[in-house]
């Protein structure tokens, strides 16, 4: 900052800051507001996404016990094909959203495999679906994360630097200007017995 003028110009410029800065932060505040109720949001999404894997796993072992025998190949029937990850705006910070997970089913054979093979697949579709998602709510999270703490930052310079230095500087300014009109007054009384 540069040094402070003590004149009324200077005065006028530090109102003129002190209005501006009181009328910005009610803004910054609500934004950090709204990217707080976001950020936990975006912290239960990812906790319930968690726990639709846990089910998932756990429908799976209920489902397919057999899964134990180890004479079935079964590596590679299903792989990641394609993730398109979208983004939408949150409150002016651009998020990932999963807009669609394609896997890609490697032909089997009905006769040569069990029955169950069928289930299996589903599963294996759902759960890497679901790690898709996972990831995504992290980054979501983080992303929310650093955009919250950018905002309190700024919320903070205002409420504990900007807008109380430019009140100290007011102070300082109309102190200055009454002490210099005090001595004006009291010079020109001063000249005034002098000349009489």
């Amino acid at each position: 900052m540069g040094e402070l003028s003590l004149s009324k110009s200077g005065l006028q410029k530090e109102r003129n800051q002190f209005k501006l800065y009181k009328k910005v932060l009610p803004s910054l505040d609500l934004k950090r507001q709204q990217l707080t109720a976001e950020h936990n949001k975006a912290k239960e999404a990812l906790v319930h996404i968690q726990r639709e894997l846990e089910d998932v796993k756990a429908r799976s072992a209920q489902q397919l016990p057999m899964l134990a025998l180890e004479d079935i190949p079964l590596s590679g029937l299903v792989e990641l094909d394609a993730a398109d990850i979208g983004q939408e705006n949150v409150v002016g910070v651009k998020l990932p959203i999963v807009n669609e997970v394609r896997c890609t089913v490697r032909d089997y054979s009905l006769l040569a495999k069990p029955h169950w093979v069928d289930v299996l697949v589903e599963c294996l579709k759902k759960t890497i679906e679901v790690h898709i998602c996972i990831q995504v709510a992290e980054q979501r999270v983080q992303v929310l994360g650093q955009a919250m703490r950018r905002i309190t930052q700024r919320v903070n310079l205002f409420e504990k630097v900007l807008i109380p230095t430019a009140k100290k500087n007011m102070q300082r300014i109309q102190i200055f200007l009454g002490d210099t009109e005090r001595t004006s007054v009291v010079r020109s009384k001063l000249a005034k017995k002098k000349g009489g």
